[in-house]
């Protein structure tokens, strides 16, 4: 099942195979993961698991994939994305009626950051290079990412998707800058190990 393209496991999925369904949403596990880290941000995070967010979004996707009509992996992307912010918007609204917060605090996942990666992973906009980076391209720069250990993947994301200055990055880990610029060279290092070792069949 797991040498099945997307395409192929969204025709199983559609006619009726839970298994094949099963591995074609986790296939985007780590995608959805960091755009649900974008959509969360960082304060909320210390109360709310973006992976617990992500579960959710797969619980409403099985529960209503009868209604997806897409057929390839671009429309797949994107109605993931939707329920994933659906599912976004209620838990930060949840935290935020209960801390009796404005909403204003909410972040859509649509909304550009200040990063190059986030326009590349999350926005849609026109330019070629966010064009490049949406859908199936997208999905796998996140699985690079997670292959990188925590410490590297956390570096790396707060620095190209959130945007955070190494400064920042030094407080928030409570390191020296000269560690801080160690794990995002690491980091670096191990996404281009990523790609190099990645056959075309890999990125289809």
């Amino acid at each position: 099942m797991d040498s099945l393209t997307p395409d192929e496991l969204i025709a199983e999925a559609r006619a009726g195979n839970d298994e094949a369904l099963g591995v074609l949403l986790d296939r985007y596990r780590p995608y959805l993961r960091l755009l649900a880290q974008r959509g969360i941000g960082s304060e909320l995070q210390a109360r709310v698991d973006p992976s617990d967010v992500v579960q959710r979004a797969f619980l409403d996707a099985h529960r209503d994939w009868t209604g997806f009509r897409g057929q390839a992996e671009p429309e797949l992307v994107a109605w993931l994305r939707r329920i994933l912010e659906h599912n976004v918007s209620e838990t930060v609204g949840e935290h935020v009626r209960a801390q009796k917060r404005s909403t204003r605090k909410e972040r859509s996942l649509t909304e550009s950051g200040d990063g190059p990666l986030a326009a590349d992973l999350a926005a849609d906009q026109s330019s070629p290079s966010q064009r490049a980076m949406r859908g199936e391209a997208a999905v796998v720069l996140a699985q690079a990412i997670e292959t990188l250990p925590d410490d590297q993947r956390e570096a790396i994301r707060l620095r190209y998707l959130e945007g955070w200055t190494l400064a920042q990055i030094t407080e928030h880990f409570d390191r020296s800058q000269v560690a801080v610029a160690g794990l995002l060279k690491r980091g670096l290092r191990g996404l281009r190990k990523f790609f190099d070792g990645a056959s075309s069949s890999d990125l289809l």
